[in-house]
């Protein structure tokens, strides 16, 4: 008996028999317990089995089972106590109650029947289980909604959709008020909205994705233009440095109002973007927010609350952020970048010229300005020849290492971390710390005529490689058409074509003074820099596609 002691606990309360009752039904009961579910039933007039859900009219008169009753005291004689029920999960806010449990603690219903328009707990489930009248019920997993499920009219369960009226009816409606009607079953209707709803999480993803790439475009411009600010006062404070000299306190104070400036400008560029972004990263949350909500719209199983809620949720969301303000906002970062660009560039314009006008020392004996004809510059003529450790494997040496072309195919040239290994560049052998002057003479496309301090970057295609785009490195770059001057990435155009091709470079470290030269029965200055050179300078030459280079012997 022990083995069955299961069958002598009461279904509601799940504990052993307390004067044991049996309905007409064959279920018993405890008297207290089957009392109170049908008080409650009090109401109807309709009194159930909470088990098999058979009805009673009248209410039955309850009368004790005293065969059972001994048997339940019989077990308790014996000390055999019943097996403890299963674990409760009674229902909490927010949760769904059993519609068959009595007492004023229910358990938490599992599932929702459509038929029966109930909801049950694990132990009230099992007649849809086992019963074969209740077998073929529809059951769902328990919801709140179930009153949404019935027709208001007829108190019949919504299982057609009218596509007439967009909302959900019952049978009755359709041979009433929807009569002649475009109608379909709520299964159909989900199946082609759910086509819809794909769609529309497909659209709402690439919306995301297009917002995430303006937020990332617009954090790249904020980031540009926070390091333009960096830069260019870095560059202005650099120079400050290399002219103070006896200029210092009109240097520092300039230079702080100049910093002003730049912030000020920096910090109208961020401000307005900052804006935009705030606004694009809300629009991004919201719409992967409504995403999420239509992933689980996807995947529920009620068809009706998914009808009601699709089109709501598929409403395409009013645009946060307009193409047209962002591009605007990029512009006029863009724009705010230029100028701080140009504050500094034109803020060191005017601090060179000022210097160069006062300079604190006489130009040595050897200046440029002594000399009128080339013979004054053959004077401090430097023979020299390019180094093959750093010569660049599309670059082909020849002469003694004196005449440079490119080359379609790659040069043997063993490995060497001196070595250029993307630019078509090339470094002379020795260092240049005095006055010195050398020609050379091209042919073909576009050419580099450089020098640079011997730590330039070798490795890569960054502009820390490159001659004339990094604050290593002064190049003058030829071509037929035209003629440009290169430093730490700002170049100067307006420069006259060479007159030949013969470029002749004049060098006064000590002095400053770099100066290229148009080399044919005069001497045609192109161009002039006037700074302070911190390390020894080493030639360097460039040449393109079908171009060639050679470094001039001269008589002296």
């Amino acid at each position: 008996m022990a083995e069955n002691q299961e069958l002598f606990c009461c279904p509601v309360c799940l504990d052993l028999l307390k004067d044991p009752v049996t309905t007409a039904c064959g279920h018993s009961y405890c008297m207290g317990c089957i009392k109170e579910s049908w008080d409650q039933d009090d109401l109807k007039g309709v009194y159930r089995c909470p088990q098999c859900r058979q009805t009673f009219t009248p209410r039955p008169t309850l009368k004790r089972n005293i065969v059972l009753a001994e048997v339940v005291e019989s077990l308790k004689k014996t000390g055999t106590q019943a097996a403890p029920p299963p674990a409760l999960c009674y229902a909490g806010p927010g949760d769904v109650a059993c519609d068959f449990c009595t007492g004023t603690r229910k358990q938490k219903a599992l599932m929702s029947c459509l038929v029966c328009l109930a909801s049950y707990c694990e132990t009230h489930l099992q007649l849809h289980y086992e019963s074969p009248a209740l077998k073929k019920h529809k059951l769902v997993k328990s919801t709140t909604q179930l009153q949404e499920k019935i027709c208001s009219h007829h108190d019949k369960l919504l299982e057609i959709f009218c596509r007439t009226d967009q909302q959900c009816i019952c049978y009755q409606c359709v041979m009433d008020e929807h009569k002649g009607h475009d109608t379909v079953s709520v299964a159909a209707e989900r199946t082609e909205k759910q086509q819809q709803l794909g769609e529309t999480q497909e659209e709402g993803k690439q919306r995301a994705q297009r917002r995430e790439k303006e937020v990332q475009e617009l954090r790249q411009a904020v980031d540009a233009i926070k390091e333009s600010s960096w830069v260019a006062v870095d560059d202005f404070e650099r120079m400050c440095t290399m002219h103070v000299l006896s200029y210092i306190r009109s240097i520092e104070r300039r230079r702080s109002e100049v910093k002003e400036q730049i912030r000020a400008q920096e910090k109208a560029g961020v401000s307005q973007a900052e804006g935009l972004l705030e606004q694009l990263e809300q629009e991004v949350s919201e719409l992967k927010r409504r995403d999420a909500e239509l992933e689980q719209l996807s995947h529920t199983e009620d068809h009706i609350h998914f009808l009601q809620s699709i089109d709501s949720l598929c409403d395409p969301p009013g645009p946060k952020a307009f193409p047209s303000s962002f591009e605007a906002v990029k512009k006029f970062v863009s724009e705010q970048k230029e100028r701080m660009e140009n504050t500094c560039k034109e803020e060191t314009d005017k601090m060179l010229t000022c210097l160069e006008k006062n300079m604190l020392t006489k130009p040595s004996s050897s200046s440029v300005q002594d000399y009128s004809t080339r013979s004054g510059f053959l004077k401090h003529y430097r023979t020299m020849e390019v180094d093959p450790n750093t010569a660049c494997a599309t670059l082909s040496l020849s002469s003694r290492n004196k005449e440079i072309a490119w080359s379609d195919k790659a040069q043997a040239y063993s490995d060497h971390i001196d070595r250029f290994t993307y630019y078509h560049q090339a470094l002379c052998k020795v260092g240049l710390s005095e006055t010195c002057y050398w020609e050379v003479e091209w042919s073909g496309g576009i050419v580099d005529v450089a020098v640079s301090y011997r730590g330039i970057s070798r490795k890569g295609w960054g502009n820390d490689c490159c001659f004339g785009h990094n604050d290593q490195s002064w190049s003058l770059v030829c071509s037929p058409s035209s003629c440009s001057f290169w430093h730490n990435n700002n170049n100067k155009t307006n420069i006259p074509v060479p007159r030949t091709s013969r470029v002749g470079v004049y060098l006064d470290h000590k002095a400053g003074t770099l100066s290229f030269y148009s080399v044919s029965d005069t001497m045609t200055l192109l161009h002039r820099v006037q700074t302070i050179f911190t390390e020894p300078l080493y030639p360097g030459f460039g040449v393109d596609l079908g171009s060639s280079l050679k470094i001039c012997h001269l008589p002296v």
